[in-house]
């Protein structure tokens, strides 16, 4: 008898509550629902053998990996913000101690074996096959509605190179030129400025990019993806840009705010460039039909793809379009819904604020604001233990 994906969350959650955690609060003497959530990756992911298979077949065994990589998990699920602040609650915390399989406080391991671990566990992509696993296991068979695709700043500890630094200078000294009094002051008319060449030669990059990824294989897309550590900038509601320094996640979420894919980048990487690679790795894992962008994601290309994957992009147009090139869709905010479009699609818009949702829980509750490693390999998988444990968190509230 095949189960439904539906039957399948029923029985675990049946599993957990009945079985699994009256034993631990047996065993360990009280178990907070923290521990719980811990409990309840480790049971569904395997993480057993994922690790078996990345260990080489030559020198000393590394027999407490699967420890590790419990306490990296139990950490993204506490906010820990430091493998320091980790180990000292390891050290404190009975059940927790037990839990990752250090049955004495003498049995954790030095500050410096953490730090090897992670670094091997971000070489491996650890926390990255974990959470496929953890959709493939619980989100291959289930038809999604919708997909909700944007990004967020991440901000990061290296220093930026200077030459990037001096790129940015250079922008804000033009952008503060300006002519006073009633003389006329500047470039002759019709003449083009360092900053919009600049913007030109950007956009026209990007175009090229958009026209080589439906082309390109998934490996190839990602590959050309900068990732290291940038400055980048946005524009708030009230017209004001904001930098920082780091890098920039992109989600896909899914319905009942559950990340489906992630893709790290710099941060001056747009948000258009990852859009197919993300649409492609979606469309690998899961079924889904409708996705739902912001006007950052307002590229012919992008539309294009996203028919030829056989899905329906409702994306909000960019005012770059104008009356000469018409966006493929009316202009929809969830604010102001545009009067041309159906109830069916201004709900459908809607639904795109729980991409927002996923981001501020896995800034405020899971670890993302806390960045302390360095290197993008070592970033994404901090961030990939706290997005496994909001997607297996939000998987189990389905039934509450």
């Amino acid at each position: 008898m095949q189960l439904t994906p539906r039957t399948a969350l029923l029985q675990f959650a049946h599993v957990c509550q009945q079985e699994l955690f009256p034993m631990l609060d047996e065993v360990l003497d009280g178990v907070s629902s923290q521990l719980e959530l811990v409990a309840s990756i480790v049971s569904l992911v395997p993480l057993g053998k994922l690790l078996n298979a990345s260990r080489a077949g030559t020198g000393r065994p590394a027999k407490d990996r699967t420890a590790l990589a419990t306490a990296f998990i139990a950490k993204a699920v506490l906010g820990l913000p430091t493998t320091r602040d980790l180990i000292d609650r390891l050290k404190v915390d009975r059940g927790l101690r037990q839990m990752c399989g250090w049955r004495h406080e003498a049995g954790i391991p030095h500050e410096s074996k953490f730090s090897r671990a992670f670094a091997e566990f971000a070489v491996n992509q650890l926390p990255q096959r974990l959470h496929e696993a953890m959709i493939e296991n619980t989100q291959k068979d289930r038809l999604i509605g919708h997909i909700a695709r944007d990004s967020t700043a991440i901000t990061g500890r290296e220093q930026v190179p200077e030459a990037v630094i001096e790129e940015k200078r250079e922008k804000r000294k033009e952008r503060k030129r300006k002519p006073n009094g009633s003389r006329k002051r500047g470039r002759p008319k019709g003449a083009v400025t360092l900053k919009a060449k600049k913007k030109k030669g950007k956009a026209s990059e990007r175009e090229k990019r958009l026209e080589r990824q439906p082309h390109q294989t998934l490996e190839a897309m990602l590959a050309e993806l900068p990732t290291q550590c940038d400055i980048g900038a946005k524009t708030t509601k009230n017209g004001q840009e904001q930098y920082w320094t780091g890098f920039k996640l992109h989600l896909d979420v899914a319905d009942g705010q559950i990340p489906i894919s992630a893709i790290l980048t710099s941060a001056s990487v747009h948000d258009s460039q990852v859009a197919i690679p993300l649409m492609t790795l979606s469309g690998k894992r899961v079924n889904y039909l409708y996705e739902l962008m912001d006007s950052a994601y307002d590229a012919n290309h992008i539309h294009a793809h996203s028919r030829k994957l056989n899905h329906v992009a409702i994306i909000a147009p960019h005012s770059r379009r104008g009356a000469k090139q018409p966006s493929q869709l009316p202009k929809v905010f969830p604010a102001k819904l545009a009067p041309e479009m159906t109830p069916a699609q201004k709900d459908r818009f809607k639904e795109r604020t729980m991409v927002e949702r996923v981001y501020s829980r896995l800034k405020d509750e899971f670890g993302a604001n806390q960045v302390r490693v360095r290197g993008a390999a070592k970033v994404m998988a901090h961030l990939m233990f706290g997005v496994l444990a909001l997607a297996v968190d939000q998987w189990l509230r389905i039934l509450r």
